[in-house]
């Protein structure tokens, strides 16, 4: 025994790092504990953050549209509903899609 110190504590310094640790996946995968992967966590995450958000209504142009069911999304203000993406309401390739549209509108104007 040292000083008033027992033999059964120990007094640990770490040094503090400015990176997080490369593992941790935080928020709605963190659920799913040391399971399935780190990537996949990181996937799972990833997609929930983007299909619990708030979307713009193409109606009523109000950031208020929400996931009902899978590719079933409606608007908190006007209630419009429409069918899009299962995880976003706009996919890329509705967003390629629009794009061609609106350059063969702006052909014929």
């Amino acid at each position: 025994m040292v000083g008033n110190l027992k033999s059964n504590h120990r007094v640990t310094i770490m040094a503090k790092s400015d990176k997080s640790a490369k593992g941790k996946v935080t928020g709605s995968a963190g659920r799913f504990g040391c399971r399935y992967g780190r990537f996949v966590r990181k996937r799972v995450a990833e997609m929930e953050k983007i299909s619990r958000a708030f979307h713009r209504c193409p109606k009523c142009d109000v950031d208020a549209i929400q996931r009902k069911g899978t590719g079933i999304w409606e608007c908190r203000k006007c209630g419009y509903k429409f069918a899009g993406g299962a995880y976003q309401p706009q996919t890329p390739a509705l967003k390629i899609a629009q794009r061609t549209l609106d350059r063969k509108v702006e052909e014929k104007a």
